[in-house]
């Protein structure tokens, strides 16, 4: 039992850094979408378009997470117990591929509603296709050609110079576009799921059943 124990800690530790940081970088496209989308006013300062960039240039991070199963069927080939892999592993991935998801969700979400209030609702579809398409684009640059967020604005050129010298060719091209096809598919499962819940919310506190 504290073989199990010890290996289970072991097990968090390891896993749970770089779970934490990837959380991390996923949440904050989902607080800027808050801040650039949800606030009543509709000003866009050059402090808006300075977040804005910032929200597009980390929001890959969000669906990144999804690419991250590989660090969980690697897990379960490492030789641990089945306990450890059903109570450790398999919930603290999966916990983080779905919040980070949810994260990418809620800040689409986000942004359509904001395209809705000031009056370019007819853009919204094309606005989630675009942005589901460059978040393929930087899944792939991520977990194959190992690029950061922050390398857009410290090595803007070799990002340039190598992302497109990769993309080019057909393997990158067709892994890019299986990408956007399973974000667009998940996206809008997760978002009808969300717009659900959220309907149902509502409909409870109109009729005030959370006081009964």
């Amino acid at each position: 039992m504290r073989e199990v124990l010890g290996n289970a800690l072991e097990v968090f530790s390891w896993h749970s850094g770089w779970i934490i940081w990837n959380l991390f970088l996923a949440f904050i496209p989902l607080a800027l979408s808050f801040w650039l989308y949800r606030r009543k006013t509709k000003v866009r300062s050059l402090l808006w378009w300075v977040a804005f960039v910032v929200f597009l240039a980390f929001l890959p991070n969000a669906p990144y997470l999804l690419t991250d199963v590989i660090h969980l069927i690697r897990a379960t080939r490492m030789g641990y117990s089945v306990w450890i892999i059903v109570l450790i592993f398999i919930p603290l991935h999966l916990f983080a591929i779905l919040a980070g998801f949810q994260a990418y969700v809620i800040s689409v979400m986000n942004q359509s509603s904001y395209l809705k209030r000031i009056g370019a609702g007819k853009f919204i579809v094309w606005s989630e296709l675009i942005t589901h398409a460059l978040c393929a684009i930087g899944v792939y640059m991520g977990r194959f050609l190992r690029f950061n967020s922050w390398d857009l604005a410290t090595d803007p050129g070799n990002v340039l110079l190598v992302t497109l010298d990769d993309v080019t060719a057909k393997k990158p091209l067709l892994v890019i576009f299986i990408s956007f096809i399973v974000l667009t598919v998940l996206y809008w499962l997760t978002k009808q799921v969300n717009l659900g819940l959220l309907l149902r919310f509502r409909e409870m506190r109109a009729k005030g059943e959370w006081f009964e």
